[in-house]
């Protein structure tokens, strides 16, 4: 009977620990790098480590000056698709624009697409855009 109680036990605790990312809840949930509350749906980013944590972010530009200043293992790295706002897209499948015209909310002009919808030539891709921030 006690064998059965710690398999049921063992089997609740690895299903409770997700390693998917959660929805951002706009409106409620804070930027884990510059606290404001996430309200933009176009602009978000999203981290999750291999261990699980969730980093939620207002602005693609302050997942990327966390991550310099931090080292991450992550299992996730998303960002807002600026086409479908809401809709994330992994970073290997996002490109990035930098553009006057858009208004991010740390004031970087800075948004991700899916790398199929633009021009490449305009779009910058993950590494290129870290590196860009250092």
């Amino acid at each position: 009977m006690k064998f059965s109680f710690y398999i049921l036990a063992i089997v609740f605790v690895f299903s409770a620990c997700s390693f998917e990312p959660e929805p951002i809840k706009y409106g409620k949930d804070h930027c884990h790098f510059c606290q404001m509350t996430i309200v933009e749906q176009a602009y978000s980013a999203q981290l999750v480590t291999d261990k699980g944590k969730q980093y939620k972010y207002d602005a693609i530009e302050c997942l990327v000056n966390d991550m310099n200043q931090r080292e991450y293992q992550t299992s996730f790295l998303l960002v807002s698709n600026y086409d479908k706002p809401g809709n994330m897209l992994p970073v290997s499948d996002a490109g990035f624009v930098q553009n006057d015209s858009l208004r991010s909310p740390m004031g970087a002009n800075l948004a991700a697409v899916k790398k199929e919808s633009r021009d490449n030539g305009e779009l910058q891709d993950w590494e290129e855009l870290k590196n860009n921030f250092k």
